[in-house]
């Protein structure tokens, strides 16, 4: 009986350190992606990723995955190396930025329609301010983003955030009027945006390019 007990206390002690000793060396290994991106490494980016268990969407302080870092840096070819590796596109870090989302405000057009047709983007998750990839798209004058979105179809064009804004009215009331935004306008107007909802101040898109002597909008959005 006592080489009974003695056997399995053996068992017990092996399986508990081998599993110390895996836990040990997945925190050694951690962080090692994200380092490898922050570097811009692509070759230590392709070894670490035919590690099918290394884990994809491991974060830093700021809750930023290495596809997000990717992203920030338009590093397009290791974004694109993740993205088929299947990282997450969705998950948002502190500032509740999705590599989608953030894909989608800041112009990185490329990685933008390589995540569109690789992956599912989660329309219902939102930025802090409660708008989709659109919204931002359209008020800080990224075109190309704007058209890919709107042709893709998938989002909602007269989605409204926390203000009541939509990418439309944003589109005028929080921009100078200038040629993009117009065409910005007429490509919304195009898919049929709508342009009579108001935001939480009760104004229209139509108001608000009236308020600033945007001519060029006003025509658009009367007719």
């Amino acid at each position: 009986m006592s080489r009974f007990i003695g056997l399995v206390a053996s068992i017990f002690l092996l399986v508990t350190g081998c599993s110390q000793e895996g836990e040990n060396h997945m925190k050694q290994q951690a962080g090692r992606l994200i380092q490898a991106v922050e570097n811009n490494e692509v070759k230590k980016v392709q070894e670490i990723l035919q590690d099918p268990s290394y884990p994809l969407n491991e974060t830093n302080s700021k809750k930023e995955t290495p596809l997000l870092i990717a992203t920030h840096d338009n590093q397009i070819e290791i974004a694109k190396l993740l993205i088929d590796a299947g990282a997450d596109i969705n998950q948002q870090d502190e500032m509740q930025d999705s590599t989608y989302l953030y894909a989608g405000a800041q112009g990185k057009t490329e990685i933008l329609t390589y995540m569109i047709e690789q992956s599912e983007p989660n329309q219902k998750i939102v930025n802090r301010y409660g708008g989709n990839a659109l919204i931002p798209a359209a008020e800080k004058g990224h075109l190309p983003n704007v058209k890919l979105l709107l042709e893709d179809g998938q989002v909602d064009m007269d989605h409204q955030n926390n203000f009541g804004y939509t990418a439309l009215i944003e589109a005028v009331a929080l921009t100078d009027g200038s040629e993009i935004y117009q065409q910005i306008v007429q490509e919304l107007l195009t898919f049929n945006a709508n342009k009579e909802l108001r935001d939480h101040s009760g104004k229209t898109a139509l108001d608000y390019a009236k308020e600033k002597g945007y001519t060029a909008m006003i025509k658009l959005l009367e007719e």
